[in-house]
């Protein structure tokens, strides 16, 4: 329920709206989600069809299809760092793709959406060792990544509000 009401306040949509909305991102997550015989043309539609209430409500972004498209673009790209061998760690691809939508949605140079995507980053590598280690609810990972998407959204705020 909070992931409802956290659209809701977001983006000031109704009740109709949200919960709308709400389950397209639900439906996306879904599509998305299997490995293998995911579906990222069908999670793409998902957030196009996010995206246009999105636009309904705020009047952006732009292109509901374009915003999809960097959407799920660093879906993938998280994706496929988990699967690399290797230690985990927010690689450039991932900071750059999260930059890309960053500076899309809220219409900021990529220099000044940058570090909160490098926070965002770092919050999913966090998020991924936690799940990795058997998700403790005491693991101090928690914390941590609990303090990665405070500095994110900060650096966030800080770039839009200027």
């Amino acid at each position: 329920m909070a992931f409802v009401a956290l659209i809701r306040a977001g983006f000031g949509m109704d009740w109709c709206r949200t919960l709308h909305a709400a389950w397209l991102i639900m439906r996306a997550t879904q599509l998305w989600a299997p490995i293998p015989g995911n579906d990222p043309g069908g999670a793409r539609a998902c957030m196009r069809r996010f995206y246009a209430l999105v636009r309904l409500s705020c009047g952006e972004p732009a292109s509901p299809a374009e915003a999809a498209r960097l959407e799920v673009d660093w879906w993938r790209v998280h994706r496929e760092a988990g699967r690399a061998a290797g230690p985990r760690g927010a690689g450039d691809e991932l900071v750059e793709s999260l930059t890309r939508l960053y500076s899309y949605l809220y219409g900021e140079p990529a220099d000044d959406v940058r570090p909160a995507a490098m926070h965002r980053a770092r919050a999913m590598d966090l998020s991924d060792e936690w799940v990795d280690e058997g998700c403790r609810p005491d693991s101090p990972l928690l914390a941590r990544e609990h303090a990665a998407l405070v500095r994110g959204y900060a650096a966030l705020l800080a770039a839009v509000h200027h």
